[in-house]
């Protein structure tokens, strides 16, 4: 298994050092012709007459790459002037073989030049330490979750969603989670709103995939994200307690963002330029009975079910990544006949000013792989009536065709901005769908003598907790019922943890969770008010991945300083704003020492952030910088660190990506040892079962007690302590 697995490797690099496009991702071998793909978009009129050669041209063209800064942090604009005056300007000026580097550039559309595109690859890149420097930050930045790599054209639905702080969200088709990503800092708009009213359920149907979602929330360190496993045809339908009664949750945004044929991106998936037929563009929408008994296909199914559970006033945004009416306009109008003037298409025209598209079509028809083409369905033959559905065709009726407004649609060409091809369409729910109108209340389970078909097994089912029940806890990423072991946490929670770090008397201690089954508690993790709530009342309605952002991690020393848990990184600017003391007050040079010095001495802290340190007992702390707008050359935004307060050092737990982060900010260069870069595994890489993250969790736990345990060491006296360096801690933070 070994050798064959090290083959497969070394295979697979090989591949690798072929690819030369965008930031290295091409097929040199595969070459860019299907005459029956040219032939079926030629004879659909889907591109304005004498441009056809341009829109094949692109399509054969590698895809630029595209990053987009996480918007939501308040660093956003800190970031963007690191990249325009360190990185950009100097790419300017760049020649390399002759050939002048052009400048990555902003896209006209995306909001305030947070989204940039550059054609460098990958093999230009290694020619140039300058582009070298930049690809590291690009990585780093990436793995801190201050930048994102997504294609423009995945930027869009989002943006149209026109995304809120008090929104309820569902992306029901999320993985690998760019988009969700997306809707997640667009909820924390307002950096000074630790839990916004909203929240965001990311699904997939793809237990495996669901963890690439994972690894996206971990990034963005939210309190506001719950990823779930379930069919988006027929995901749960969920209840809420609303003014002490059970209420339905109804979403006021969902993203469909569909599976479907993408042959608009043939540019970076370069096989479907040899695999794109007629037959297989329709791949995976196999006609099944439906609600109404009536047959639709599997795209039509999710879109239908995200409208169902779409709050009267709320938005869906449909979207995918394939030119083809059948899977676009098709889906659309089928599903605006059925909901009989419950829903229309919005128009988005001034939304995206600088975007380019094509409006939506009203008539087209169907092609077999055998080249035959049908304008009606009383055209089909019956043998083919399990391939070709009614739905499939335009609506024969005008008027009603009219009613649709099907020009609002959206179809992005890539020879018009040099994007990927993409339909996106935005439908405002004005009425319940006609049959829902029956069945205003979700059934409740303890009226039913049989479970839902949509409940997952007994070993799978989520239960609720209140921290404040003595008698619960929080298993994995599930609840269930337990033993007097979590009345312990509870009390050293309330009394050690609130005294230790004066919590604020809002602190919504019932939004704190614990994720182990028996034994000590290593971890504390918080989420916010509505998904607890949402938690609390579907317990054996979810099949939950992953939810909560850890804020508190056991100190194996720290009850002998007067709490149980130290504070962590990842959930810091969550809990900061209740805690009250055991914060220090440092500058600019004082966060340089703390990031580049190992242990460094009270003493070398400037006189202000000495004199506050002093007065603090040893013990785990809050490191916050406060920002002075008569100083614009220092960060103008706020930076939260945590820490450890010595006897006579203080030390910064920061992971290591995020620390190279902020010493960026602060101006200082630098840059990853090539040989200390190892290919971590990622969390889309996991086999999915909890005990898989149960144990990667042990590990990043212990490697954080043993770097704990090392201060502790060293302010004994004890020089045979624990020999992990505060970098592999991080380390350690970021990749579980």
């Amino acid at each position: 298994m070994g050798k064959r697995s090290r083959q497969r490797q070394k295979n697979q690099n090989a591949g690798r050092d072929n690819r030369d496009t965008g930031w290295g991702a091409g097929y040199a071998d595969i070459i860019k012709e299907n005459k029956l793909f040219e032939n079926y978009y030629k004879e659909l009129g889907l591109v304005p007459e004498g441009e056809f050669e341009q829109f094949m041209e692109a399509m054969r063209e590698p895809l630029p790459a595209t990053i987009r800064i996480t918007g939501y942090k308040s660093h956003a604009k800190e970031i963007l002037h690191c990249l325009k005056e360190k990185y950009f300007k100097d790419i300017q000026e760049l020649e390399i073989d002759g050939q002048k580097i052009e400048a990555p550039q902003p896209l006209s559309w995306y909001p305030d030049e947070q989204a940039w595109h550059t054609n460098m690859s990958r093999k230009i890149i290694r020619k140039s330490p300058l582009l070298e420097k930049f690809h590291q930050f690009l990585v780093s930045e990436t793995e801190s979750g201050n930048i994102s790599r997504q294609e423009a054209v995945s930027m869009i639905p989002p943006l149209l969603l026109k995304i809120e702080p008090h929104h309820k969200i569902l992306d029901m088709c999320a993985a690998p989670g760019s988009k969700t990503a997306q809707l997640i800092e667009m909820l924390h708009a307002d950096m000074d709103v630790p839990f916004p009213e909203g929240f965001v359920i990311a699904n997939d149907v793809d237990n495996k995939r669901c963890y690439l979602l994972v690894h996206q929330a971990k990034r963005l360190n939210s309190p506001c994200i719950m990823v779930v496993n379930h069919d988006a045809s027929c995901i749960p339908t969920l209840e809420i307690n609303s003014n002490g009664k059970k209420d339905v949750l109804f979403y006021d945004r969902i993203l469909c963002d569909v599976p479907c044929s993408g042959d608009g991106t043939m540019r970076k998936n370069i096989d479907v330029w040899k695999k794109w037929t007629t037959s297989n563009s329709l791949k995976g929408m196999e006609c099944v009975a439906f609600g109404l008994n009536l047959k639709r296909w599997l795209q039509l199914r999710i879109a239908v079910r995200g409208v169902e559970q779409l709050a009267v006033g709320g938005r869906m945004v449909y979207s995918t990544c394939s030119l083809n009416p059948i899977e676009d306009e098709a889906v659309i109008a089928a599903l605006l006949e059925k909901s009989e003037g419950a829903l229309e298409l919005a128009d988005c025209s001034a939304d995206l000013p600088g975007l380019k598209w094509m409006p939506g079509v009203t008539s087209w028809k169907l092609m077999t792989k055998e080249g035959q083409w049908y304008t009606d369905w009383s055209e089909v033959p019956s043998s083919r009536h399990t391939q070709i559905r009614p739905t499939m065709f335009p609506q024969k009726d005008s008027e009603k065709l009219a009613s649709f407004h099907l020009e609002r649609c959206m179809r992005i060409l890539p020879h018009h901005q040099n994007t990927g091809g993409f339909f996106v369409a935005v439908l405002v729910k004005k009425a319940p769908m006609p049959w829902n109108k029956r069945y205003p209340k979700v059934l409740h389970l303890k009226h039913s003598h049989t479970m839902p078909p949509f409940c997952p097994p007994p070993h799978e089912r989520l239960q609720a907790v209140e921290l404040s029940c003595p008698n619960q806890q929080l298993q994995g990423v599930m609840m269930t019922p337990s033993s007097p072991p979590y009345s312990n946490i509870n009390a050293c929670f309330l009394f050690s943890s609130r005294s230790f770090y004066d919590l604020s008397p809002d602190f919504p201690k019932l939004n704190v969770l614990t994720r182990t089954h028996e034994g000590k508690k290593r971890n504390l993790y918080m989420v916010s008010k509505e998904l607890r709530n949402v938690l609390l009342n579907n317990s054996e309605r979810m099949k939950v991945i992953n939810t909560g952002v850890k804020v508190w991690s056991r100190n194996s020393e720290g009850e002998e300083f007067g709490c149980a848990f130290r504070l962590a990184q990842e959930g810091i600017y969550t809990l900061q704003p209740y805690i009250r003391s055991r914060i220090i007050r440092v500058s600019v040079e004082d966060i340089k020492v703390l990031l580049t010095q190992e242990n460094p001495y009270l003493s070398k802290l400037e006189d202000e952030a000495h004199a506050q340190a002093q007065k603090i007992g040893m013990g785990s702390i809050v490191l916050k910088y406060i920002p002075n707008p008569n100083n614009p050359g220092e960060p103008q935004c706020p930076i939260q660190l945590c820490g450890w307060r010595g006897k006579t050092s203080i030390r910064a737990f920061v992971p290591r990506n995020e620390r190279f982060h902020y010493l960026r900010m602060l101006g200082v260069e630098v840059f990853r040892d090539k040989q200390g870069l190892g290919q971590k595994r990622s969390d889309g890489e996991k086999d999915g079962k909890e005990e898989a993250e149960d144990a990667a969790e042990k590990d990043e736990e212990q490697e954080e007690e043993r770097a704990a345990d090392k201060e502790v060491d060293l302010e004994n006296g004890n020089e045979n302590g624990s020999s992990e360096s505060k970098t592999d801690c991080g380390d350690k933070e970021t990749s579980s």
